[in-house]
């Protein structure tokens, strides 16, 4: 993940010096404040990259002397069939229309994009990662 690390950086690196010369050049405070949070994001999304190299080392993706075993397995949970996303993106769509329209809008979107995102937050919130079945599901 070093790698992936490195090059967000320089993403990171590339909206940091174009939002100072934008900002420098011109007198446009919004074109200043994209670019800025487009380094923020971009940044935080280095140091996300850069602390998981940290903490796992290199993967064996990484490595020319890898052998297959170590990278054998399940390579990750992919959760099936999920009304959530749904609902959070149709939730997201009314907050939007909220600020354009009014509080009354927003408050309704509110209260469809808190559900959606508690239901997509607490879905497999009892699932367990051994890959033992658990006791309370037949084998």
């Amino acid at each position: 993940m070093r790698t992936e690390a490195m090059l967000f950086a320089g993403v990171a690196g590339f909206f940091a010096v174009t939002a100072v010369s934008y900002g420098w050049f011109s007198a446009d405070p919004t074109g200043t404040a994209v670019l800025v949070v487009a380094f923020v994001m971009a940044s935080l999304v280095s140091f996300f990259f850069a602390v998981q190299y940290r903490r796992r080392g290199r993967r064996p993706q990484d490595r020319n002397d890898a052998e297959v075993a170590p990278s054998a397995g399940p390579v990750e949970f992919l959760p099936p069939d999920s009304p959530w996303p749904i609902v959070v993106a149709a939730g997201s769509v009314i907050v939007a229309l909220g600020v354009v329209y009014g509080l009354w809008l927003l408050l309704i979107g509110l209260g469809v994009l808190a559900p959606g995102v508690l239901g997509m937050v607490l879905e497999h919130a009892g699932r367990q990662d051994s890959g033992e079945p658990s006791q309370d599901r037949p084998r």
